[in-house]
């Protein structure tokens, strides 16, 4: 129950991160560059997530904590 927990944890933060880079992608080129942090910080954060929730996934799958679903239909 913990790792599912763990993964929809990070999820919910992949969500954020793609919300928090929004305005930063929206923001025209003309305002003068502030002090936030640019627009790839939060993507790149999103993709790293994302693929240590693969590898956790595939871990889980592979020692056998969590099982898939035998029959899709």
């Amino acid at each position: 129950m913990l790792i599912k927990a763990t993964i929809v944890c990070l999820l919910i933060f992949i969500v954020l991160n793609l919300f928090r880079a929004l305005p930063m992608m929206l923001k025209s080129k003309a305002e003068p560059l502030s002090s936030n942090k640019p627009m790839s910080h939060f993507l790149g954060r999103r993709l790293l997530l994302s693929v240590f929730i693969f590898a956790l996934l595939l871990l889980a799958i592979t020692t056998g904590i969590i099982e898939p679903n035998p029959r899709p239909y």
